[in-house]
């Protein structure tokens, strides 16, 4: 199975992006909000990226030693399908440049895109159901990742 590995380097990539540029979104995010607490420096959001790649390395591990059944492997690749679109509605919503945004399409889309292709060709397509547990599983990831920082 290729498509953990390509999964993991198209977030690894997507990823270095956001690590740069988390902490000027959430600055923004907290000038517009009054609220103070979601500001991120620069460690912390490397810190939280972090975090968040040994979930998605966890995830990788579990697909490949279940051939792609894993639950947890199936929501993580929707939920990064899905996380793309987000990069996209959130540029909209702000009507600027927003953490992520520049490589979610051109990286991180074709990364996840590959993982699940694979997993229609080993006869496991996602289901509704892993499209349904993507969004949650990843979101519980980051903010996971996010408080733990």
């Amino acid at each position: 199975m290729r498509g953990p590995i390509m999964l993991f380097a198209a977030w690894a990539l997507h990823d270095a992006e956001e690590a740069l540029t988390f902490p000027a979104t959430t600055d923004y995010i907290a000038d517009l909000t009054g609220i103070d607490a979601v500001r991120m420096s620069t460690k912390q959001s490397v810190a939280a990226i972090g975090v968040v790649g040994a979930g998605l390395a966890a995830a990788g591990i579990r697909g490949v030693r279940t051939g792609g059944a894993s639950r947890f492997y199936r929501a993580s690749v929707a939920g990064l399908e899905a996380h793309v679109f987000t990069h996209l509605l959130s540029a909209v919503a702000a009507r600027r440049y927003t953490a992520g945004v520049i490589t979610a399409l051109p990286i991180m889309w074709p990364g996840a895109a590959y993982a699940r292709r694979e997993l229609a060709v080993l006869g496991r397509p996602l289901t509704a159901g892993d499209w349904a547990r993507g969004a949650p599983t990843m979101g519980a990831v980051a903010v996971a990742a996010h408080v733990l920082v």
